[in-house]
């Protein structure tokens, strides 16, 4: 029913006459050229209105690095001549040209004025004496010499009389260029001396300011310039001053005459606190809207004003933001210009769209029917991807299970490794024992059963180091008698090795020498390498074993040799990787257990191996 409506509404719009569709037709393209006028007017309006803004955020983000700069640049200039005052005023030459006034002191301070002033960026130095006269100068020499002015009037001697230190900006009244004065007082407040000055000048400093073709300039406190990369617009002021602040700075002479106008910048356009747009006019050149950005100077009551010419590149975003604008709703429009002519020439050929338009249902009812099957297939792939994961989620489960089981595997020929030596000296004492007794030698019967039971208790530590192993503990490292240690090696290898043990030569240790471990685990990593050279030794009339120990600076140093036929190189590459041996009965366990018991108290085993026999060294670390 809604298929059959549908054709009947197109059955209706064919029943209107060329006249009345021609009629609809331009009334349509009335309104939408209008549509579109509105349109690119808001779109321009819009695109000129965000590329400013962005603009002027983009110049004021790089205003703000630029004028941090210069500040920066200025502070590091205003630091260095700082501590000269400081310094000079605790000179003892300095106190004594200002109390005695003799020549000859007076003389000597000149010079060294001269010669501190050629090594800092300072312009002059200065001292004046109580009653407000220069007594010594750096350019003494010159014909601007400072030595025998009156300086009373200053600001930065009397500040520097009453509060200890004073800063003054000024046009020099000398030489007339204009710098910064900054001075101090000699002698405490009570007693003056004098005051010392240091007048710095920023010639080098608007020279580099220059050279970015950015008016930038420093005002104080008064709105003063002081310091500007546009020389016309020094001392000049940034608002109108009031008549009494302008009669009293021109009382003090702090300017000579500069006629303290404003500055040729005029329609600030606040932004935010410390950014505006302003117009301008430079030396040479014509009104022209720059940003202004402000900020202060740190340790001065200076601000710092810096203009970046807006105009070109506000118009440049402005033009491309529009540009784009056009870009993007002009081809918009044609398209809506496209759709609306081809609704209206929709409207001529009904007949040819309804059967489109079936033709346009059949199709989508077999993609209906595609996505059907796809999506059938799609859930039948997603159980079969859930069947496996369950499967592989037991194999993963069966796996980690085989590995316990393998690592329980290891730890159990361990233990069975670890043990044997103890078990057949047990062995060999209990034949001994009974012998003994046969023979009706009890004494000697009770020593074999008393080590017996000292071996027992050996495999039972034994055991219990194994086990702490394996729950992945380690025995806490304690000072331990090396000499003990290897004697105990020693003796449990004896009944094992009877009549061979004399290939065994030890260089035995002082008593006093102890290393960090655990007494039952070092021993098994001596009966592991001594049992090692013993066998390998095996049926060799030359047979000799010498184990040595030596002291170094990082600790101790264990060493086992022997003239055997050393190791073959394939199993010398993985000589301590679990099960590699290459013995018929060997378990390839022993000397990876040897590895983990040095490493667990911080050292370490080495091996060389050659035709001319094998080497073990153990580095082990030395008690207090």
């Amino acid at each position: 029913m809604h298929k059959w409506a549908m054709l009947q509404r197109h059955a209706g719009a064919l029943s209107s006459t060329p006249e009345q569709l021609a009629r609809r037709a331009r009334r349509a393209w009335l309104l939408f050229a209008a549509v579109a006028l509105l349109i690119v007017t808001a779109a321009l309006y819009g695109a000129g209105l965000y590329g400013r803004t962005a603009e002027i955020g983009a110049l004021a983000a790089q205003g703000r690095t630029d004028a941090n700069l210069k500040v920066a640049l200025l502070r590091a200039v205003l630091e260095s001549p700082r501590a000269l005052p400081l310094l000079l005023s605790a000179d003892q030459q300095v106190r004594d040209a200002l109390s005695q006034k003799n020549a000859a002191a007076i003389d000597v301070l000149n010079r060294k004025l001269e010669g501190l002033v050629s090594g800092t960026k300072a312009s002059v130095l200065y001292v004046i004496g109580a009653d407000g006269l220069a007594i010594a100068s750096s350019n003494w020499r010159e014909p601007i010499s400072f030595v025998g002015n009156d300086y009373r009037f200053r600001d930065y001697f009397s500040g520097a009389m009453q509060a200890g230190t004073a800063e003054y900006f000024a046009l020099g009244n000398v030489s007339k260029r204009p710098g910064l004065y900054i001075s101090r007082r000699v002698g405490d407040a009570a007693a003056p001396l004098g005051v010392v000055v240091v007048k710095m000048e920023f010639d080098q400093l608007e020279a580099d300011w220059r050279e970015a073709n950015r008016p930038a300039y420093v005002s104080d406190e008064n709105g003063v310039v002081l310091i500007t990369s546009v020389p016309s617009w020094r001392f000049m002021t940034t608002a109108p001053l009031a008549a009494p602040k302008q009669a009293a700075i021109r009382d003090s002479q702090q300017f000579g005459d500069a006629p303290l106008v404003p500055l040729p910048i005029m329609h600030a356009q606040a932004l935010s606190p410390d950014v505006s747009i302003v117009h301008a006019v430079t030396p040479g050149g014509s009104d022209a809207q720059y940003l202004s950005l402000s900020t202060p100077v740190p340790s001065t009551p200076w601000r710092l004003d810096y203009l970046i010419p807006a105009e070109a590149p506000i118009a440049a975003a402005v033009r491309e933001m529009r540009l784009l604008a056009l870009g993007v709703v002009v081809p918009l429009l044609g398209l809506a210009a496209y759709l609306l002519w081809r609704r209206q020439s929709a409207q001529m050929r009904i007949a040819a769209e309804q059967a489109a338009r079936t033709e346009l249902e059949r199709r989508v009812v077999e993609r209906t029917e595609d996505l059907s099957r796809a999506r059938d297939r799609l859930q039948a792939e997603i159980t079969g991807h859930r069947n496996t994961e369950a499967k592989l989620q037991v194999v993963q489960q069966d796996l980690v299970q085989a590995n316990r089981l393998a690592i329980l595997g290891q730890v159990a020929a361990g233990v069975a490794h670890e043990i044997n030596q103890p078990v057949a000296t047990i062995r060999a004492y209990a034949d001994n024992a009974r012998t003994f007794l046969d023979r009706k030698q009890t004494g000697p019967a009770e020593e074999n059963l008393g080590a017996i039971a000292a071996l027992t208790e050996r495999i039972g530590s034994i055991t219990e180091e194994l086990k702490a192993f394996a729950r992945k503990g380690r025995t806490a490292a304690e000072p331990v008698e090396l000499r003990g240690v290897i004697e105990g090696a020693v003796m449990l290898l004896r009944s094992r090795f009877a009549g061979r043990l004399d290939a065994l030569v030890v260089d035995l240790p002082l008593p006093s020498l102890k290393v960090m471990g655990n007494r039952v685990r070092l021993e098994q990593v001596l009966i592991n390498l001594f049992q090692n050279a013993l066998e390998a030794l095996d049926g060799r009339d030359d047979a000799h074993v010498q184990v040595s120990v030596e002291e170094t600076a990082d600790g101790v140093t264990i060493s086992v040799s022997d003239n055997g036929p050393g190791i073959p190189p394939a199993i010398l590459k993985s000589l301590f990787t679990p099960f590699n041996t290459s013995k018929e009965k060997g378990l390839g366990l022993g000397l990876v257990i040897s590895k983990d018991i040095v490493a667990d108290y911080g050292g370490r085993i080495e091996v060389s191996s050659g035709d001319s026999g094998t080497r073990f060294t153990i580095h082990l670390q030395k008690a207090a």
